[in-house]
């Protein structure tokens, strides 16, 4: 059986700071991102089986990615946590729902990476995460492929 590729589009919206960074993104700002995730595998032979012929359901892709990441992203402030702006951050989710510290620079490249870690953990047997390109603008985006991580 062929393997075959499927990807899927994801939008959302986001703000981060980028600690100790010498530009203008060390300002909280925002992004509108989209997120295209590919996944692999070969199509389900069995004739009797509903998703017959399909790699994956899209509807099944979606909820994975809503539940990993869109819904966990979406409107959520993303900062890197550190003993020096605890307090801040703190502070921010005390008032704030959607406060993500992470332990991490949330830059676009380290964002596709920790994407990759959520999405490929849940995909079912037989699926793997082939790639995923985060556009920050419509003009810049990273990305990661599972073939340069092995």
């Amino acid at each position: 059986m062929p393997k075959i590729r499927l990807t899927k589009e994801f939008s959302f919206e986001m703000a981060h700071a980028l600690e100790r960074y010498d530009g203008a993104c060390r300002e909280i700002h925002g992004h509108s991102y989209k997120l295209f995730v590919t996944v692999i595998g070969e199509p389900l032979e069995c004739e009797s089986d509903p998703k017959y012929g399909m790699v994956l359901d899209f509807g099944l892709l979606k909820a994975i990615v809503g539940r990993t990441v869109v819904d966990r992203f979406d409107h959520a402030m993303v900062i890197r946590q550190t003993a020096e702006n605890d307090h801040f951050v703190r502070t921010l989710q005390q008032r704030f729902s959607k406060i993500e510290a992470v332990d991490f620079q949330p830059t676009c490249e380290n964002l596709v990476w920790c994407f990759a870690q959520l999405i490929g953990d849940e995909l079912p047997v037989g699926v793997s995460l082939f790639s995923l390109r985060l556009h920050e603008t419509a003009t810049s985006f990273a990305e990661w492929y599972a073939s340069d991580n092995v």
